[in-house]
């Protein structure tokens, strides 16, 4: 079965929601049936893209607030608490207890609690004479946020400035690494998953599969381990590693130029041009130009559970067009039909009166049962409307086709600094963009580019306005062969590289036009252009390490199964049916996408792929992070 880990988090979530008991057991006329909800920062994150109000209400909470605000007592309901373990939370929980604010206190922290932690709150409610009241304490291990079924996040901003600070003291890495492992941990331990464990040798993605090994042998030797399959041994060689996941944990600078590159399929557009954060998108003016700021703001939610999103998100832009217009035309197709088939039998005069009445009633019970599905098929078409309205906007105004087009071509070797120094010297796209571009160059020649070149293009940038520590960075870790590119050599020379395959010469530019006229028509010109699907480096990894088979690009990874006894060496490592994929400093949609658009073509048999990373970052904030680390390191 598929792991689908935003179902096993939610299915986590509801339980606890239900006071630790299965929904069924405290239904209507079960004494806690109206609860209050208590949440920090971390865990409002985690709950975010899962349970929205309407969810929470239909689960027994009739109010959630923070751990931190001026909250008035209700002493005749249950409280369910939901935060992260530490000092503060401790010292609120107790202040709540010696306040009386409500009849219970169900207690549940979103990873283990430290001994330390707990003695100090069983010391504070015993303190206060209210230690009766706290019903359960539960270590819940959700502290990640699960975006999609195969989509997750730990929400650690800034992991990679912390990993690559040249000014860092030891103690602060291991603070950071520890904060993966943590929260990487709660993944494994709330989807009952023990993998076996595979990444590139050196750097931090060994330091968190070193400590996550160490961490897992710890709880499967615990009694009553957090682990569905207990501690025992999962079996030995293939029948093992056809059951058991494979965790692929790589560093981000083994491909950083994947942070870098523009997109041009919906979901990561949708990320990079629109910011979307927790699945949220907030658009200024809805249907209007992109950055008008006289309309009153406007949220749109896009998750699985929106058809349009689930069914279209790995498609291009043009053809989304398409899409938009195909499903309103089915909507209304689908209104008419409803319309004519509750009015058919009304104007039969002939027809028995008790047969035009069942007729009748037959028709309108099941145009009432249509109704709600239709509406929110609706909704979810004017939401993508306005959506590619805006990315409309922006591609025509930044000239986001052509961007696209050259590092399409840029990573698979047909272009060189020509091309990029005339588009830097060019009008299209904002100095963001322009960056980008030099950086995707810099980061994807098959070979180190001479300094000459070097200087040529950081002179265009500056001559554009362009903040160029985050390029000085990049600069030094090119020349000291700390991008990852030997790592993905091999794939580079084969044509496969970071976006590889045939990449189109050309891209029309959109043509300005109103939406009005129809999304579709608007990119006539270019659907046919397309390059095929992109296949980002960490791509060609996972296939070679799900395969199993002998790799030179591959076998000297370095290997960890924490079932196996201590220094017992590989055991086969494959076929794989499913991997988690997991990016140390931060990941992406673009990179995501094509891992997930192979695995559902793989031969003989689809794979099963979860993405995940220590947050979900935007090329903007990835410029951001490389350009605090040139300051730390004196560029």
């Amino acid at each position: 079965m598929a792991l689908n880990i935003r179902q096993k988090q939610a299915d986590a979530v509801v339980r606890m929601l239900h006071l630790n008991s299965s929904p069924q057991s405290t239904g209507r006329g079960g004494e806690d049936l109206y609860k209050v909800l208590i949440l920090d920062a971390a865990t409002q994150d985690v709950l975010a893209p899962l349970l929205r109000v309407k969810d929470l209400r239909r689960h027994g909470v009739t109010l959630h607030l923070t751990l931190d605000s001026n909250r008035q007592p209700i002493p005749d309901v249950p409280a369910v608490y939901f935060v992260a373990p530490g000092p503060h939370s401790t010292a609120r929980i107790v202040a709540d207890l010696a306040a009386s604010l409500y009849d219970s206190y169900h207690l549940n922290f979103s990873t283990q609690l430290p001994r330390k932690e707990l003695e100090a709150l069983a010391e504070g409610a015993a303190r206060e004479g209210s230690a009766a009241r706290v019903a359960r304490v539960h270590d819940q291990y959700l502290q990640y946020i699960a975006l999609e079924a195969g989509l997750f996040s730990l929400g650690l901003p800034a992991t990679y400035v912390d990993l690559n600070d040249p000014s860092a003291q030891d103690a602060q890495i291991q603070g950071a690494v520890g904060l993966v492992v943590e929260r990487l941990f709660c993944v494994l331990a709330s989807t009952g998953t023990v993998p076996i464990i595979r990444c590139p040798r050196g750097g931090a993605a060994e330091h968190v599969a070193s400590l996550l090994d160490a961490r897992i042998r710890e709880a499967l030797h615990q009694r009553g381990s957090v682990f569905a399959d207990g501690a025992g041994a999962a079996g030995a060689g293939l029948a093992a590693s056809l059951h058991r996941p494979l965790l692929a944990i790589f560093d981000r600078n083994f491909e950083l130029s994947v942070m870098l590159q523009h997109a041009w399929t919906y979901k990561p557009l949708v990320h990079d041009v629109l910011g979307m954060r927790l699945n949220r998108v907030t658009l200024a003016a809805p249907g209007g130009a992109p950055g008008a700021g006289t309309h009153v703001p406007k949220t749109f939610e896009v998750d699985d559970s929106d058809f349009f999103w689930s069914a279209h998100g790995r498609e291009q832009f043009p053809k989304i067009a398409e899409q938009v217009e195909a499903e309103l035309a089915r909507y209304r197709a689908a209104v008419d039909e409803l319309n004519r088939s509750a009015g058919s039998n009304v104007l039969d005069a002939a027809a028995d009166p008790a047969d035009l009445m069942a007729g009748n009633t037959k028709h309108l019970m099941s145009a009432i049962n249509s109704l709600p599905e239709l509406t929110e098929r609706k909704r979810s078409i004017d939401k993508h409307t306005n959506l590619a309205t805006h990315l409309l906007g922006a591609i025509k105004e930044r000239g986001l086709d052509q961007y696209y087009a050259l590092e399409e071509e840029l990573t698979a070797g047909k272009e060189h600094v020509e091309a990029v120094l005339k588009h830097l010297q060019g009008s299209q796209g904002t100095v963001t963009d322009r960056l980008r571009l030099a950086l995707v160059w810099l980061l994807t020649c098959p070979t180190a580019p001479l300094e000459a070149e070097c200087e040529r293009v950081e002179t265009a940038l500056a001559a554009a306005g362009a903040d160029v520590r985050a390029w000085a960075y990049a600069r030094r870790m090119r020349r000291m062969n700390l991008t990852g590119k030997s790592q993905s050599s091999a794939a580079l020379a084969d044509g496969r590289g970071v976006f590889g395959g045939a990449a189109q010469a050309q891209l029309t530019t959109l043509l300005g036009s109103s939406f009005g006229q129809g999304l579709s028509s608007l990119t006539k010109g270019v659907k046919n252009l397309l390059a095929g699907e992109q296949q980002a480096a960490v791509t060609v990894a996972v296939e070679a390490l799900m395969e199993g088979r002998p790799n030179p690009d591959v076998d000297g990874y370095a290997y960890f199964d924490p079932k196996a006894p201590i220094g017992s060496g590989p055991r086969p490592q494959g076929p794989f049916k499913q991997a988690i994929v997991f990016m140390v400093g931060g990941g992406n949609f673009l990179e995501a996408e094509s891992l997930q658009c192979w695995a559902s073509r793989a031969q003989p048999t689809p794979k099963h792929v979860v993405y995940g990373a220590t947050e979900l970052l935007s090329p903007e904030t990835m410029l951001e992070q490389l350009s605090a680390l040139a300051v730390r390191g004196g560029l």
